[in-house]
Parts: structure tokens; sequence; C-alpha cells
């Protein structure tokens, strides 16, 4: 479980296949090596992965994952070329603050950025959204964008608009995120429930 605070941007320094249905990433990150064990989850760009090895080489940490064909065919992962950089996410432990939202790294769909505007103290972006997922998304609500805690500030049919500030432009990948670029999503768990519980009343 994440919060969709992000806490490093990682570089994708390797990819290639293990197996007929399975392809091995590796990241390098500002994390400490002795904190990274095999088995951890990590949130890259909003998708939940496991790490399967991890080590220090140049003095730079770096971990590998293994991601599956459906997690490459559904995500961004699939589109990650060695220098992609990604957002970077260790999962929740007791105590940690809960600064963002409950976010589960269970990849709803991919959103194309269609609009960006560079306002004074920060940007507004909007994103056109798979429309099945519309349905949970609300005003003042959170949404994760790649892997970001974001409050939505309106949403249509087919699109949501978000403000970002200046320190989420600064420390994420959204800064240089341009227009036509694709983006990892991940709808509010709670409304999936509640959207759950009125079909089932």
């Amino acid at each position: 479980m994440f919060t969709g605070i992000v806490t490093d941007i990682g570089t994708v320094v390797a990819v290639a296949p293990r197996a007929e249905n399975l392809s091995r990433l590796t990241i390098a990150c500002g994390y400490d090596r002795a904190s990274i064990v095999d088995g951890a989850s990590i949130a890259c760009s909003g998708t939940c992965l496991t790490v399967v090895e991890a080590g220090v080489t140049d003095g730079r940490t770096w971990f590998a994952v293994d991601a599956a064909a459906e997690t490459m065919r559904l995500t961004t992962v699939g589109t990650w070329r060695v220098g992609t950089t990604i957002n970077l996410e260790r999962s929740l432990k007791i105590g940690d603050e809960l600064g963002g939202h409950i976010v589960t790294g269970h990849v709803d769909g991919v959103a194309t950025l269609i609009e960006r505007e560079n306002l004074p103290e920060m940007a507004k972006m909007v994103f056109r959204l798979p429309k099945p997922l519309a349905r949970f998304v609300a005003t003042k609500g959170s949404i994760t964008v790649a892997g970001v805690s974001l409050t939505v500030n309106a949403v249509t049919a087919d699109t949501v608009e978000v403000l970002i500030i200046p320190h989420t432009l600064q420390v994420t990948t959204l800064g240089p995120l341009s227009v036509g670029e694709a983006v990892n999503i991940e709808v509010d768990l709670m409304a999936r429930y509640a959207a759950r519980l009125t079909e089932t009343a």
C-alpha cells in the first residue's frame, strides 16, 4: 500500500526479456541499498512492482523488477526504455504519515495529457481518461497520476483536470510532462467501493 507521495525519481538503466511473458527492468535510484530487500514492493510511476534483486554500481543504488506481459500491456511500463525517468515510492509502513491518500499500486488504466497550461503559481493539466473510469472520479476527490496523489479540480465524461503546485512539478516526472504523453491512472479506492455498494444495494 502507498500514499501517492513520491520519494525519489528513478531512471531505467536496463530492460531485458526473462521469459516468454516476462521482462526484467533495472532501475537506478537514490534509496539506501541497505533499505531495499528482495520481495519489497515499490510503486514505479504508480505500478506496484516487486524487487527481485538490488545492488550498487558506480556508487548508485539500483533494483530490478520483473513485469508480466499483462502489466507491460495495460500500463506505461511497456513503453519504458533505458533512460526513462519514473516516480518512485516505497510501501507504507505502520507509523508512516499518510500524506496523500490510500493507493494500492494497481493501475486502473492509462490516460493521455491533452492540455497543459503553465500558470503563474501552478500548472493546469487535463488528461483524457478511459471512459469506464470517469464514474469513479469526483471534483475535490483524489486520483493517482503516474504515482502522484492529486486532487481533482474538474471532471467530465472522459477528462480530468488537476492543478499541480511547483513543488510537485519539481520532485516528480510531472514537471516535464508534455501533451500527448501517457500516464498510469489509479482511481480512488473508496470511490470503487462506493460504486460497488450502490450496484449491489
